[in-house]
């Protein structure tokens, strides 16, 4: 059964930090691409930052600069570290494996709330 566990959210204020972290388990780790998206209420989910073909993260514009992408292939971890903060990026956040760079994915986490107040 594959399985894609988030944490790390919570409740900060602007310009305030937190890292997510993702296990993933029941797949083969390094076969699949990763990535992290986000969706708030009332809104359609956004991808926020992901690997590319060559292992180079890419971000969306919105989190470029404050975010960063990172995995532990060893411990079959995604991370995102997502500094300075801000009330826009209040949503329920989402670990995804997609079966190519770019691709929707195939498998999803059950999500974890980040909550910024102004």
């Amino acid at each position: 059964e594959v399985q894609l566990v988030e944490s790390g959210g919570g409740s900060v204020e602007a310009g305030g930090s937190l890292r997510l972290s993702c296990a993933v388990s029941g797949l083969t780790y390094n076969n699949w691409y990763m990535g992290w998206f986000r969706q708030a209420p009332g809104k359609e989910r956004e991808g926020v930052a992901r690997f590319d073909w060559n292992g180079s993260p890419i971000y969306a514009e919105s989190v470029k600069g404050r975010f960063t992408l990172s995995q532990d292939n060893a411990k079959n971890t995604l991370y995102l570290q997502m500094n300075s903060l801000k009330p826009e990026d209040t949503a329920m956040y989402y670990c995804a494996a997609s079966r190519f760079p770019g691709a929707w994915p195939s498998y999803w986490g059950q999500g974890t709330q980040v909550t910024v107040s102004p």
